[in-house]
């Protein structure tokens, strides 16, 4: 598996690619990593054609088992694609900021 933490997403995130965040929108909107694009898990196959294949992609949702899944499909689209070990909660946990509520 391609499992980067927090503190690597952090990192990596100004060198370029794009974090998608598959949860639903509620739940995006109560709080996000900033600079998260929002693709639920039940669209993301319909939205593949959004990003970017030439860029890394990271994948997170709450804890990080719904990325899991999705991870796995975008590594099959051939994706450079990465799951962010757990989620918005080890973001928010670590004491980095979220955008919208939570």
């Amino acid at each position: 598996m391609r499992d980067i933490d927090v503190a690597q997403l952090e990192e990596l995130l100004p060198q370029g690619g794009t974090l998608v965040d598959v949860r639903e929108p509620r739940e995006f909107v109560d709080g996000h990593v900033p600079g998260a694009l929002l693709a639920p898990m039940g669209q993301l196959p319909s939205r593949l054609g959004d990003f970017d294949k030439d860029k890394p992609v990271y994948v997170i949702c709450r804890s990080g088992n719904r990325s899991a899944a999705m991870l796995e499909l975008m590594l099959a689209q051939g994706f450079d694609a990465y799951n962010v070990v757990g989620g918005t909660v080890a973001w928010a946990q670590s004491g980095r900021s979220l955008d919208g509520g939570m």
